[in-house]
Parts: structure tokens; sequence; C-alpha cells
């Protein structure tokens, strides 16, 4: 007897036999990562996260949601940096700077109302 060349879905395969990823929903997401789920949607829209779609829904596997905090991880800076970011603000000369406030702020002057500027221009509203 031969066999067929697809076998049934009912026989078990080696592809079959391997877990699916578990699917997290946006909502899942955003209460995993502590923001809220229309932010979840709009960076999946947008293509900036790594998503799965299915139908019209974006889903997200552990594999996801691990590069999408990767993604947003801050390190801290190394302290050569800061050491380099810091030293020009240290060599700024005490002259630069406004000795008070009050003496370098321009005064400010409101705009007329724009009642007032269309009667300077003889228009009728």
């Amino acid at each position: 007897m031969r066999q067929p060349a697809i076998p049934p879905a009912s026989a078990p395969t080696a592809a079959a036999e391997v877990a699916l990823p578990r699917l997290y929903v946006p909502e899942e997401v955003a209460a995993v990562l502590g923001c809220s789920a229309w932010w979840v949607k709009d960076r999946a829209r947008r293509r900036l996260i790594p998503f799965t779609r299915v139908g019209r829904s974006y889903r997200f596997t552990d594999e996801h949601l691990a590069e999408i905090i990767r993604m947003n991880e801050a390190r801290p800076a190394l302290p050569q940096q800061r050491a380099v970011k810091a030293a020009p603000a240290a060599k700024t000369p005490a002259a630069q700077l406004p000795s008070s406030p009050a003496a370098s702020t321009a005064r400010l002057r409101a705009r007329p109302p724009r009642r007032a500027r269309q009667s300077q221009f003889g228009t009728a509203a």
C-alpha cells in the first residue's frame, strides 16, 4: 500500500509535535511594559516595534517582547563621555552669563486682537 504524499491533519508529524509560540495581544504587552495598549498598537502600526499580523490584529511573541525591551533600553553614559560633555560647560566664561535676570529680559508686548487688526483695514466682519 502506498503512503499518501500529504499526511492527514490528524496524523502526528514532527512539525506538529513542536510547540507553537505563545502570541500576546497588545493589552498583555502593554501590561508587561507598563504602557498603554494604544502606544503598543501605534508603534506596531508605524513599524517601530516587531510584531506578527494575524488577520487585522497585532500579535507579539516572547522574542518580540524581548526585542522591544532591548530597543527601548537606556544605557548609562561611559565615564569618558560624561567628562567630555561636562568640560565645555566648565570653560564658559562668567562674563557671558547674564548678571541679573531682570536686566537681560526684553519687555514683551501683547499682540492686538484680531478684531482690531481687521477694522484697521476697513473690512467688515
